[in-house]
């Protein structure tokens, strides 16, 4: 399984978030740091504010920041929030599934419960949880 650019990006921009000292940052600012295209930022953060992880606010002093503490930010959250799908296998697909063992095989079940279990995990770790050390994030001049 490998989780989309859109996911990645999103988990970037609350990562950045996060470390960075004043907790605001601006959409270009963060395509400059991750060398990352402008546009596809504006869709994540959109997406990020509609499901109330950021807040963002317009003009002069306008930015990014996180809606509430990292701590409070669970990663399964935003990886369900952002991903289009599950469908790890052809079998999670009623419309385009043409596997003739379908109906006999027990795979399908196995994935979900591998899916879950996967959710589970990243659902013990918040945003909070991926700061490193601050020496590390001066390093890379974000803080």
């Amino acid at each position: 399984m490998q989780l989309t650019q859109y996911t990645d990006y999103s988990l970037r921009v609350l990562v950045y978030l996060n470390v960075k000292r004043d907790g605001r940052a601006t959409i270009s600012e963060l395509a400059n740091y991750y060398a990352i295209s402008r546009n596809h930022l504006v869709k994540v953060v959109h997406h990020l504010a509609q499901e109330n992880f950021i807040h963002t606010q317009r003009g002069k002093n306008g930015g990014i920041s996180l809606a509430r503490n990292a701590d409070q930010i669970r990663i399964g959250d935003v990886v369900r929030s952002t991903e289009p799908n599950f469908e790890i296998a052809e079998c999670f697909n009623k419309e385009k599934n043409t596997c003739v063992l379908t109906p006999d095989c027990n795979l399908k079940n196995i994935l979900y419960e591998a899916h879950l279990a996967f959710l589970e995990i990243l659902n013990r770790y918040t945003i909070a949880d991926t700061k490193s050390t601050e020496s590390l994030w001066q390093l890379i001049n974000i803080v």
